[in-house]
C-alpha cells in the first residue's frame, strides 16, 4: 500500500503551482532534503534550487516567506531565500516542514 508522495514532492508541486498562479514560469534544478526532529516534532529541512526570470518572477521570490503551501500531512513551519548568485534569476530556498500529528 503505497502512502502517497514525500514532503519534498508535495513541496516543489506546491511551489509549481503557487508559481502558475501568479503567471510564474519556475524550474527547479537541484532539490534535496535532511530529516529532521525535535523533542516534539518530525519532519525534514529542504533546499531547493529555483530559476525564473523577470519582474514577475523577483516579486514572487521576495513574497515566498509569507505565502501559504498548504501540503497534505505536513507544514511549512520556516521559509528563507537564499540567493545563489548575483542575478536574481536564481535563489535557493531553505524550508522547514513537519509532520501533522
Amino acid at each position: 500500500m503505497s502512502r502517497g508522495p514525500d514532503a519534498t514532492t508535495l513541496l516543489e508541486r506546491r511551489l509549481r503551482i503557487a508559481a502558475e498562479a501568479v503567471g510564474v514560469t519556475i524550474a527547479i534544478t537541484a532539490s534535496d532534503a535532511t530529516p529532521w526532529a525535535s523533542a516534539t516534532f518530525n519532519g525534514a529541512r529542504h533546499r531547493l534550487t529555483l530559476v525564473g526570470e523577470g519582474a514577475a518572477f523577483k516579486r514572487w521570490v521576495a513574497a515566498l516567506p509569507d505565502i501559504d503551501l498548504p501540503l497534505r500531512g505536513h507544514l511549512v513551519a520556516d521559509l528563507v531565500v537564499r540567493r545563489a548568485v548575483a542575478g536574481e534569476s536564481v535563489v535557493v530556498l531553505e524550508v522547514l516542514t513537519v509532520e501533522e500529528r
